[in-house]
């Protein structure tokens, strides 16, 4: 049963019952030390391996099994249609008593609309605090670190996690100095193609690279193929979203058989997930990765396991 309870002026000692709703925010809860105080999280959420530990409190509306046109076929069908990409599993919520629930409002297809979230506590009865997180920039990324931070109690750990993730990424810009930017290309969705928007442009910029069909801090947005295969890019990166590396390396093959890339470009996949489209501080690890796709002289190779070169 849900209960009412105070949010504020929390010490970082103080012990709060933690619902996560996206995975980005699972794993800023863990990376602020405080993953022993995640009570629910959704069914995305694997980093780490001990999130999967939790009680999943959202699941997927979707059916199985569909490939990624079919994903886009039906996603558009059910917004179309006004209906939840998400079940969010009320009693599951209301058992687990939490004093703050972490959402977005960001993407309708990246989890759970806040407004459902807001109906189901107060259906459930329950003042649970809801932190909604949406960043569109990498610095909006970083600062939701510190916001989530606050909301713990823990603001000198979110303060002491930025500031590294400030010195790594001053690291690669050191690193990358006096380089020519490689035209890059990101596609955070390949069937139809989508390329890639809000902090993505910042991870490829910071990375020694120049965006190409990019829209910095907005949304994604579908282009057709022939724009994609005239694109005056240098390198194309397929990094869909909700993928890990080796369906990316399968989608990116599916590209190159189809010839919808530049004939000239290098043709990339990363593991998106991991590195490139949820946001919370492994961007800065796709910062790291981006820079040895893009510039391997300056940093050392790209390591098998975040990146595979499709064609050279």
């Amino acid at each position: 049963m849900c209960t009412s309870r105070s949010t504020t002026d929390r010490s970082y000692d103080a012990v709060v019952r933690i619902v996560s709703l996206l995975p980005s925010a699972t794993e800023i809860v863990f990376a602020l030390g405080r993953g022993d105080d995640l009570v629910g999280v959704t069914f995305e959420c694997d980093h780490p391996l001990e999130a999967r530990q939790r009680r999943v409190v959202s699941t997927s509306a979707l059916p199985a099994g569909l490939t990624p046109g079919e994903i886009d076929a039906v996603v558009s069908q059910r917004i179309a249609a006004g209906d939840d990409l998400y079940h969010l599993d009320q009693d599951a919520l209301a058992e687990l008593d939490a004093d703050l629930v972490l959402t977005q409002d960001l993407c309708a297809v990246c989890a759970v609309a806040v407004e459902r979230v807001d109906d189901a506590l107060a259906y459930l009865g329950c003042n649970a605090e809801v932190l909604t997180l949406d960043p569109h920039t990498l610095a909006e990324v970083l600062e939701s670190i510190r916001t989530v931070g606050v909301a713990l109690g823990a603001p000198d750990r979110a303060d002491a996690l930025v500031a590294s993730l400030h010195g790594r990424l001053d690291a690669v810009a050191s690193a990358l100095r006096g380089v020519t930017p490689r035209r890059v290309l990101v596609l955070e969705w390949t069937d139809p193609p989508f390329t890639a928007g809000h902090w993505v442009p910042d991870l490829v910029a910071a990375a020694g690279g120049a965006p190409v069909l990019a829209d910095p801090g907005r949304d994604s947005r579908r282009v057709e193929w022939h724009d994609v295969a005239t694109a005056d890019a240098d390198v194309v990166v397929a990094a869909p979203c909700g993928y890990h590396l080796d369906a990316a390396a399968e989608m990116a093959r599916d590209l190159v058989r189809a010839d919808h890339v530049p004939p000239g470009a290098d043709v990339w996949a990363v593991d998106a997930d991991s590195y490139v489209v949820r946001p919370g501080p492994r961007l800065v690890d796709g910062v790291e990765m981006l820079a040895r796709v893009l510039h391997p002289d300056r940093v050392g190779e790209a390591d098998s396991s975040e990146a595979c070169l499709i064609r050279r």
